[in-house]
């Protein structure tokens, strides 16, 4: 495989009501005018774009002035079945689980982070050129899993942050987590 840098911009703040909106269709805050002329900049030329169906992502690439080139299904965030619209109060505990316990739970009527990682890993496996995603925390979280695996349910993403990875033959790496605008 060729070298190529990932760029991964997860959406503007969600529009949820302090609810769970995996794949629930809800708009983004893009307000803040002053972060996204930063990001702009810092994302600066970035090659293919690619974008999640959801309006969060659109509304995000439209207000940084992106012009996807294609929106792609397997960008979609985890779908969380009956936990979806849920306060993130009223959340089921878990309990304690290792990474991969945790990676493996599929909430009932949805998918688990093993499986939306599976779709997206996929979707990444296809890209051998610069790219840039406009996405979600569970898409960045789902990339960096394949340099950390399921310890990347561990990384905070912030919205409107970037990733940042490079492939370089078969192998990724790190290049930056959570950049968010000063």
């Amino acid at each position: 495989m060729p070298m190529a840098k990932l760029m991964i911009l997860r959406h503007a703040p969600p529009l949820s009501d302090g609810r769970l909106a995996g794949r629930t269709d809800v708009a983004a805050d893009c307000s803040d005018g002053a972060a996204c002329d930063w990001m702009r900049a810092r994302i600066g030329v970035s090659g293919e774009v690619l974008c999640s169906p959801a309006r969060r992502c659109r509304q995000t690439a439209a207000a940084l002035g992106l012009a996807p080139d294609r929106t792609c299904d397997w960008l979609w965030e985890q779908d969380f079945g009956i936990w979806e619209g849920l306060a993130y109060d009223a959340l089921p505990d878990l309990g304690a689980l290792p990474p991969a316990g945790l990676a493996a739970h599929r909430p009932e009527g949805g998918e688990s982070f093993d499986d939306m990682a599976a779709r997206i890993h996929a979707g990444i496996s296809g890209l051998d050129h610069d790219a840039l995603l406009v996405a979600h925390a569970g898409t960045v979280r789902a990339a960096l899993a394949l340099v950390v695996g399921p310890a990347a349910l561990s990384f905070s993403v912030a919205p409107l942050s970037l990733t940042v990875l490079r492939r370089a033959g078969a192998g990724w790496a790190v290049e930056a987590v959570n950049v968010t605008a000063p």
